[in-house]
């Protein structure tokens, strides 16, 4: 078999990659152990959250998949965050995990030029430092010009409960073996990093009554930018429900600690700093009296509740105990215990901003195998890993976001320029610029390069122009509209806001916190202006005029600090440099630079180690 591009792995990364390499033309190979596992949720069958929602709403205005799928199979939506600015407001969607896979499956069974392929990978091949394709168990050998791999918790991966291990990437699934090996072998260094996730409950054995509920959103808002909203949500919407750890149920899971696969040493991975496991918890923060948990649905027909917050490998009978100590799981049965997972992955400085690998031309890594952890996260990397591989292989440009553009951009800088050695997590607070990365406007900045790749209709994107064109002239004219005293005093009065003497424009009264942008529009004549009944028609663009107005001081600053920081990320550097030869650069500089080889100055100049001096001998020897 031969194909333009092999995916190895079903996973969130996996059928991005897919996909992307498949809608821009090329013939692709999706390379799984079960084509019925795709997009399988391994832990909380939830898409979103803090910054994560941010990352869907980028994948959607670029053409993934992952945004549609959420929509069509949630069964809880949520605006995380309402209560702070707009630069944080956060999607997220409960989803049902069942259908969530099989609307993946279906979506990747119905792309063009994209083929599943049901086999365990042993091996990659390649020649004169060239990908040429992979080797499978069955010994069958499947050609390819780029090979991506996305093989998430599975390679060489071992599940853990108490002092018991078995071979596994998830419940039930074998682990994949072979690649790391072969890896290795060509020069790529490796790491072992650990996840975990909590046990399953049954519905019926817990006491809601006594529960905290915790609804849905009354007007939920949609992932993707093709969401029909006459029909969304498409799912019925459940709740979700809080309870607490207490000092009692930490005293239950000490007891278990001398058989903790974490405290015993039988787990050398590094787990995940912003998501530790219950008892990670209880050690870190010994002054916590109580831990927040919440309790979530699995699905619509699923009798399995997921207990968030209490990832856990002690032993079954620990965590049973534990989990009978806390309020309205006194009855509680477990359908399944907490497991760790212990697996393989490859330190991101090996990759480049595209996430072809440094060593292997043709070779991309994407999602768990880069050190991340969240399906958002893989999903955003095994995007980008088959729109910049199909576009080699048409001999098309790299697609590289900066870090001023999108979170996916800040995510990727972050992993080649400083590497990790524990799963990284995507925060609000890694993005510099994240007033303008807002998850509102994730189609204003990055559906163009959708367009011109081919991965969204063209009616979508003419949309995005259009309103574009709304947006620009609702600004100007808001900020050229004065408003008389005589017309907007009595309805400042009435909000208690603060009469004006004489006039003032519609752009410094949206300023005032207690106003919104639609009820000033709304004011006597002004809504038979015809282009603010234009922006009052649209409340999207009505949104992101009124956003645009209240935060425009703030957003011109920070486009004033791109523009003087652009300078640096325009000045290339070639990826052949030998920074071994420039004797002037520090010890610590020339060793990182010459490990991450960085594509700009901008770049250069935010990997850790690396001064302002070093910075300025780079730029003369460039000059030079």
């Amino acid at each position: 078999m031969n194909f333009d591009i092999i995916v190895i792995g079903g996973g969130h990364a996996g059928i991005e990659a897919a996909s992307a390499g498949a809608r821009m033309g090329c013939s692709v190979a999706l390379i799984t152990m079960d084509k019925y596992a795709l997009g399988r949720m391994s832990c909380n069958p939830a898409i979103g959250g803090t910054a994560k929602g941010h990352l869907v709403r980028e994948i959607d205005a670029l053409g993934g998949i992952m945004g549609r799928i959420a929509d069509r199979t949630g069964i809880q939506f949520r605006m995380l965050n309402k209560s702070k600015g707009p630069a944080v407001w956060s999607p997220r969607c409960q989803s049902d995990r069942k259908l969530y896979t099989e609307e993946a499956y279906n979506i990747i069974c119905n792309t063009e030029n994209l083929k599943i392929v049901e086999e365990s990978v042993i091996d990659i091949i390649t020649e004169n430092g060239e990908v040429k394709g992979l080797k499978t168990a069955s010994g069958t050998d499947i050609l390819g010009k780029a090979v991506i791999l996305s093989s998430g918790t599975f390679l060489n991966a071992l599940m853990h409960t108490g002092l018991k291990s078995t071979s596994g990437g998830r419940f039930g699934e074998q682990p994949s073996t072979g690649i790391t090996e072969s890896l290795v072998k060509l020069g790529f260094q490796r790491g072992r990093l650990k996840t975990g996730t909590p046990p399953r409950l049954t519905k019926s054995s817990i006491d809601w009554a006594i529960l905290e509920v915790q609804p849905g959103d009354e007007n939920p808002q949609p992932f993707s930018y093709q969401t029909n909203m006459s029909v969304f949500p498409v799912l019925p919407q459940l709740a979700c429900h809080i309870t607490y750890t207490d000092l009692s149920v930490h005293k239950i899971l000490e007891k278990g600690f001398e058989s903790s696969p974490m405290f015993t040493g039988l787990i050398i991975g590094v787990g995940p700093r912003y998501c530790p496991s219950i008892e990670d918890k209880i050690v870190r923060f010994a002054d916590k009296e109580k831990h927040q948990l919440f309790l979530e649905p699995e699905g619509l027909d699923s009798d399995e509740i997921y207990v968030n917050g209490f990832s856990t490998s002690l032993p079954v009978e620990i965590q049973l105990e534990a989990i009978h100590k806390i309020k309205g799981l006194e009855k509680a049965e477990m359908i399944r215990p907490g497991y760790a997972v212990e697996y393989d992955f490859f330190p991101p400085h090996q990759i480049d901003n595209t996430l072809e690998t440094k060593l292997v031309k043709g070779l991309y890594f994407a999602g768990q195998v880069n050190g991340t952890s969240g399906y958002e996260e893989a999903a955003a990397q095994g995007l980008m890993s088959g729109i910049n591989a199909a576009s080699k292989i048409q001999g098309r440009k790299d697609l590289v976001l900066k870090r001023s553009e999108a979170y996916i951009g800040v995510l990727i800088d972050d992993l080649v320029t400083k590497s990790t050695d524990e799963p990284y997590r995507m925060f609000t607070s890694r993005a510099e610029y994240r007033l303008l990365l807002r998850q509102d406007n994730a189609d204003r900045r990055l559906m163009p390069y959708a367009a011109d790749l081919g991965l969204v209709e063209k009616d979508l994107s003419e949309g995005v122009k259009a309103r574009e064109i709304l947006i620009s002239t609702g600004l100007d004219i808001c900020s050229k509209t004065k408003l008389h005293a005589r017309v907007v005093n009595e309805f400042l009065r009435s909000v208690n806001s603060s009469p004006i003497d004489s006039t003032e424009t519609i752009s410094k009264l949206c300023k005032r916190p207690e106003l919104g942008l639609k009820d000033i529009l709304n004011l006597d004549g002004l809504s038979d202006d015809i282009q603010f009944n234009k922006l009052l028609n649209d409340e999207t663009a009505l949104r992101q005029v009124e956003i645009e107005l209240k935060y425009e001081g703030y957003i011109k600053r920070q486009q004033n600090t791109i523009e003087k920081f652009e300078r640096y990320e325009d000045l290339k550097i070639p990826l052949t440099l030998n920074y071994l030869i420039l004797n002037a650069l520090s010890a610590e500089a020339i060793e990182k630079l010459d490990r991450i080889k960085p594509r700009s100055i901008g770049q250069a100049s935010r990997i850790s180690g690396v001064t302002p001096s070093d910075i300025s001998i780079l730029l003369v020897y460039l000059k030079k």
